[in-house]
């Protein structure tokens, strides 16, 4: 079969990847798009693009049969689903092929064998693939959960049985936190894969997530394109990952490869696919310590790195095999070259727990030359809180692993977002971290080195003068004024023309005055800034590019004004700045005594009453943002003076969730 239209049924990068390569082969495409995306960068690069509902994901992208009804109406004759979605879900394939098209991807047979980590695993044991020791049974009750993990023995992980990407996922210590871990993990599986079902594995203490991409087609042939290491993870979700996997000896590669393939031949696989492997490296890494965790039936997030080891397109490959032609290459056709790293670019502060953002993407700039960014996005998109919060991907490729992760870390260093809070700095300092630069990786590397991660470096004194001379318009001519430059009034100070302004840095307020200097350059003063003052000189702007020298250093950086924000990009860093609005001046959070909410989302849990005494730190509401649960807590001892939600509304960003009583304290 040829295929000439594929329709995406997704957004973002990976619909803007599959378009890429189904143009480079010659074959049309259409995008689909929620109301929210009608602007999308994957709906204006596809040939043609169909509206299929309201921006909330069930409502569009989960849609199956408005994805067919827009399949049918344009001519498609293939589709393919991407990741996440409909991805995974055998129903959808089955719908796609009784509609006389072609799914790209594998059968729904596969898709249901794999679907189920229980049942996938007691699969995989019956094919001699090594399994981790747990419980994968039927019974989900409290009693013989608990009682399982103690068999097991602690810590134990509880493991949402559908779905993946760390939800409904917990680490448990001790029995006496199995009772709480079991119900949040629960609900997270219930709210993102509508099943609450879990299995209870033995935790590795010293593990290493190491997955091995394969491939199938209709005609029996399965090969593995080698393995990636996804150890660099934060809340079970990847990172940082990489191939091949760092220290990988010539026979666990061979006895891991062979183990996927083996699991991808008892399912009848066609297709790409990724067998996912626990790896216990507290002995290094060898042959004989390496477990079954699931497959994925769908292109992985990280097929890039494989696709620079190997010279590759595996969505190529993808639709060659949807449209029934064999394997390109034979396993002993494939062949490693060089290292790969790849960084995921989210939306989130690393300092707040890796707290999702919003925001509208007023400046973005990737680098250019030797490195691969695959993006979803463009400057003037809006990071919305439908969506997963990832801005983009950077792949850098190099003749070993240090050239690589060189290479992407003076990436992420000319990476530069505008509008809203983003993952750069921090994974720039990963790149850097010993542990990581020395590849002593597990799963844990990122907790234990949380705080050197994610520690906001001091604002460079200069940095903040000029941010201030930005905002109040007083700049050098032809650099653009702020929008909010023009409710600066000027005044004088001896004659000479001055300003005042407040602006916000990290959350704090700070005033500023901005003075012209008689003799020339600027004299801005402020609390935060050294002895009071600095003294700007020789300023000049062309563009987004500012030259300047303080303190008798001639300094460069990138400033960006928008929406009362300014972002100065300077010596691989972002240095955000806002002019606060009215309702943020003064003292925040009604003085400690509210609950809000940290951005918009949907209250999975009230926890508390009115009248209930509380002290700093206990959870009060559980809600659920960006596919992400997150509990907000007391800001301080108290009574609760009010609860002004209930559970399965949906708040705005900063909306006050529950009150204290003012001046009351718990006893």
């Amino acid at each position: 079969m040829t295929i000439t239209k594929i329709l995406i049924a997704n957004r973002g990068e990976i619909a803007c990847r599959v378009i890429r390569t189904a143009r480079k082969m010659g074959i049309a495409t259409v995008a689909v798009y929620s109301e929210a995306d009608a602007g999308a960068l994957h709906v204006e690069m596809a040939d043609e693009a169909v509206l299929i509902g309201p921006a909330q994901a069930s409502e569009s992208y989960l849609k199956a049969d408005a994805i067919l009804d827009a399949a049918t109406r344009t001519g498609a004759d293939a589709i393919h689903p991407g990741y996440g979605f409909l991805s995974e879900n055998p129903g959808f394939v089955a719908a796609v092929e009784k509609a006389g098209l072609k799914f790209i991807g594998p059968s729904a047979s596969a898709i249901r064998a794999m679907g189920l980590k229980d049942a996938a695993k007691a699969l995989m044991e019956k094919a001699k693939v090594p399994v981790v020791p747990g419980y994968h049974g039927e019974a989900q009750e409290l009693v013989v959960l608990a009682g399982k993990a103690n068999e097991i023995g602690f810590p134990v992980l509880i493991k949402a049985r559908a779905g993946g990407g760390g939800k409904g996922m917990r680490k448990v210590e001790t029995q006496a936190e199995f009772a709480a871990a079991l119900s949040s993990a629960r609900r997270e599986a219930k709210a993102a894969f509508g099943d609450d079902r879990v299995l209870v594995e033995k935790y590795v203490a010293t593990p290493r997530h190491i997955e091995i991409q394969v491939f199938g087609d209709h005609h029996g042939n399965v090969v593995h394109l080698f393995e990636r290491d996804c150890s660099a993870q934060r809340r079970h979700q990847k990172v940082i990952e990489e191939a091949p996997a760092p220290g990988m000896p010539e026979d666990m590669r061979e006895a891991m490869g062979q183990a996927a393939v083996q699991a991808a031949k008892a399912i009848n696989y066609a297709g790409a696919g990724t067998v996912e492997f626990i790896v216990d490296a507290s002995d290094g890494l060898r042959a004989d310590r390496f477990w079954f965790m699931e497959m994925n039936t769908r292109l992985q997030v990280e097929h890039p790195v494989t696709e620079l080891i190997t010279g590759l397109d595996l969505v190529e490959w993808q639709i060659r095999v949807a449209a029934g032609e064999e394997l390109p290459l034979t396993q002993d056709q494939l062949s490693i070259n060089g290292h790969a790293v790849e960084a995921r670019i989210y939306a989130e502060d690393a300092a707040k727990g890796f707290l999702p953002a919003v925001g509208r993407l007023a400046h973005l700039e990737f680098p250019t030359g030797d490195i691969r960014v695959d993006a979803g996005v463009r400057a003037g998109d809006e990071i919305t809180p439908f969506y997963d919060p990832m801005i983009a991907k950077v792949i850098a490729h190099g003749r070993t692993r240090a050239e690589a992760l060189g290479k992407l870390a003076g990436a992420l260093g000319r990476t530069e977002v505008a509008g809203t809070v983003t993952n750069t700095a921090f994974l720039s300092r990963l790149c850097h971290d010993p542990d990581f630069a020395s590849a002593r990786l597990d799963t844990g590397l990122i907790d234990r080195n949380l705080d050197s991660l994610t520690a906001k470096p001091p604002m460079p004194e200069a940095i903040m003068a000029l941010a201030a001379l930005a905002v109040s318009g007083m700049a050098p001519a032809g650099t653009a004024a702020d929008t909010v430059a023009s409710t600066i009034g000027p005044f004088e100070i001896w004659g000479t023309p001055a300003r005042r302004l407040t602006l916000e840095i990290g959350g704090e307020t700070e005033e500023f005055t901005v003075q012209r200097l008689e003799a020339g350059g600027w004299r801005i003063t402020a609390a935060a800034l050294g002895d009071g003052a600095i003294l700007l000189n020789d300023v000049a702007a062309r563009g987004h590019d500012w030259r300047f020298t303080a303190g008798g250093v001639s300094r460069r950086c990138r400033l960006i004004q928008s929406e009362g924000r300014v972002t100065v990009f300077y010596e691989g860093l972002t240095h955000d700045f806002v002019k606060p609005s009215g309702a943020q001046c003064g003292e925040q959070a009604g003085g400690g005594d509210q609950v809000h909410s940290a951005m918009p989302g949907i209250i999975k849990q009230v926890l508390v009453a009115p009248g209930q005494e509380v002290a700093a730190g206990d959870a009060m509401v559980i809600m659920e943002a960006m596919k992400m649960e997150m509990t907000l807590a007391a800001p301080r001892n108290g009574v609760v003076a009010d609860v002004l939600v209930s559970e399965g509304a949906q708040v705005s960003d900063g909306a006050v969730l529950a009150r204290l009583e003012a001046g009351v304290k718990a006893a």
